[in-house]
C-alpha cells in the first residue's frame, strides 16, 4: 500500500467513453490498496476552444483574465470524473489549484510553483477519498489564478507526487510510453523501456511532446519515478523515467523535432566588452527565452549575433529589439520564420566519435540544408526549413535505428 499519483491528458479524457476507461484505471489502482491522487487536463480541445473564444472578445487579453478563462477547462473535467467515480461506488472529491492550494509566483501563463499545502489532500485521503486535482493551475499569494503553460498538468502531477512523497507518478497518454521518435512521423519508431531524467529532459525541451520539460526537472531534482503509460491499452507497461542510466552502449536514445522556431540576427554590433550582455539582459528583463546562440566576428570591429526564439515570442522580441535598436547601436535586425529544430539525444554523445558526421550525412543524402548547429554533452541540434523537418527526422532515425 502506498500513495500513487495518476495523470490523464486531454486526449485521455476527451469524451464520456474515455472518462469511463480512465475511471477503470483509477479503480484498478485503488483496488490494489493504494491511496490515489488523480490529475487531469481539460477535455480534448477545450483549451483551444477557450482561447478561440477569447480572441472573439479581444486581440490583447489581460494575462490575468486569460488564466482565469483557460483554467476553467480542467474544472469541468474534475467534476465529471468525480461524478462518474461516485456512480461506480467510490468516494471522490474534486479540487482546483486554489482549493488545495498550490501556491505559485505571479507570472501569468507560465507560473512556477513555490509550495503546495498538503493538508486538504491528506485529510481527504484519510477519509478514503480519491482526490481529483485540476492540472495546469495554481494561485499566487494575492489569490490570483495562475497557469503553468501548455502541458502544465504534467508539472502539477509530478509536483504533487513530490510534495506528498508518492511512490511514483503514472502519466497516462494515448501512446504506450516514450519512443525513439514521434511514431506519428516515423512508422518504425521504437519504444524505450527505460530512460534517464537527463535524456528525457533534453527530449522534452527539444520538442518531444510526451512530457512537459518542467515536470522532468522536478522529478530529477526529487528523484520521483515517472511511468508513461497508455490509457487505452489494458496491460500497458510503458516507459520508466528515473535516475537509472542505460546499461546498453547506445549511440543515441532518440530524435526530437520542434517546429515552433524562429531565428533573429543582430547585425553590426560593436565588438566591445558588455555588448553581448547588454543585448541578452534586455531580452531577459522582458522574459524572452533564448535557445541557440551563435556569435560571428568579421574582419572589422563589428560582430553579428544570431539566436532562436519560439515563434510565439517572435513579434514581441522584434518589437523590443527595434525599440532599443539605437541604444544597442545595431546596424540591422533580421529574422527568419518557418524553421524547425531537429535534434538527437544520448548520454555521452560528445564522447562517441562520428555521431555528428552520421547525422549530417543523413541530412546531406536528403539534400537538406542546415542553418544553425548547436551541441552539448547529450545532444546535437540543427535548424532546418520547416518543410524539410519530417524528412530530416525520418532520415536521421533511419541512420541510427536501422
Amino acid at each position: 500500500m502506498g500513495l500513487i499519483v495518476q495523470k490523464f491528458g486531454g486526449s485521455s479524457v476527451a469524451d464520456t467513453d474515455k472518462l469511463k476507461k480512465v475511471s477503470e484505471k483509477i479503480i484498478n489502482e485503488k483496488k490494489s490498496g493504494n491511496d490515489i491522487v488523480v490529475v487531469v487536463s481539460a477535455q480534448g480541445k477545450t483549451t483551444d476552444r477557450l482561447i478561440s473564444e477569447e480572441r472573439e472578445v479581444t486581440d490583447n487579453p489581460s494575462k490575468r483574465e486569460h488564466d482565469v478563462l483557460v483554467s476553467t477547462g480542467e474544472q469541468i473535467t474534475i467534476a465529471k470524473l468525480a461524478m462518474m467515480l461516485h456512480d461506480f461506488g467510490y468516494k471522490a472529491v474534486s479540487l482546483t489549484g486554489w482549493q488545495i492550494p498550490i501556491i505559485t509566483n505571479s507570472e501569468f501563463g507560465n507560473s512556477r510553483i513555490r509550495y503546495i499545502h498538503n493538508e486538504t489532500i491528506l485529510d481527504l485521503l484519510a477519509s478514503d477519498n480519491i482526490v481529483i486535482v485540476a492540472g495546469f493551475q495554481g494561485v499566487d499569494e494575492n489569490y490570483n489564478i495562475t497557469t503553468f503553460g501548455r502541458g502544465g498538468s504534467d508539472t502539477t502531477a509530478v509536483a504533487l507526487a513530490t510534495s506528498l512523497k508518492a511512490e511514483r507518478c503514472d502519466i497516462y497518454t494515448d501512446v504506450d510510453g516514450i519512443f525513439t521518435v514521434d511514431p506519428r512521423i516515423v512508422k518504425n519508431a521504437k519504444k524505450i523501456n527505460n530512460i534517464c531524467y537527463e535524456e528525457m529532459l533534453e527530449m522534452a525541451s527539444l520538442g518531444a511532446k510526451v512530457l512537459h520539460n518542467r515536470c522532468v526537472e522536478i522529478a530529477q531534482k526529487y528523484n520521483v519515478p515517472i511511468y508513461v503509460k497508455s490509457t487505452f491499452e489494458k496491460d500497458s507497461i510503458g516507459t520508466k523515467v528515473s535516475n537509472q542510466k542505460p546499461l546498453e552502449d547506445l549511440v543515441i536514445n532518440g530524435v526530437a523535432k520542434d517546429d515552433n522556431i524562429s531565428r533573429i540576427t543582430i547585425v553590426g554590433l560593436e565588438n566591445k566588452i558588455g555588448k553581448t550582455y547588454e543585448l541578452f539582459k534586455l531580452l531577459s528583463d522582458n522574459n524572452i527565452n533564448i535557445d541557440i546562440i551563435v556569435q560571428a566576428f568579421g574582419e572589422t570591429s563589428m560582430k553579428n549575433i544570431t539566436f532562436t526564439v519560439k515563434m510565439t515570442d517572435l513579434n514581441r522580441t522584434l518589437k523590443i529589439l527595434n525599440k532599443n535598436k539605437d541604444k544597442l547601436n545595431a546596424k540591422e535586425i533580421l529574422h527568419a520564420e518557418n524553421l524547425s529544430k531537429v535534434s538527437i539525444v544520448g548520454v555521452g554523445i560528445a564522447n562517441k566519435p562520428g555521431v555528428a558526421a552520421d547525422m549530417f550525412e543523413a541530412l546531406y543524402e536528403k539534400n537538406i540544408n542546415m542553418h544553425m548547429i548547436t551541441t552539448s554533452e547529450i545532444k546535437i541540434s540543427v535548424l532546418v526549413n520547416i518543410e524539410d523537418a519530417n524528412i530530416a527526422v525520418n532520415a536521421i532515425h533511419e541512420k541510427f535505428f536501422k
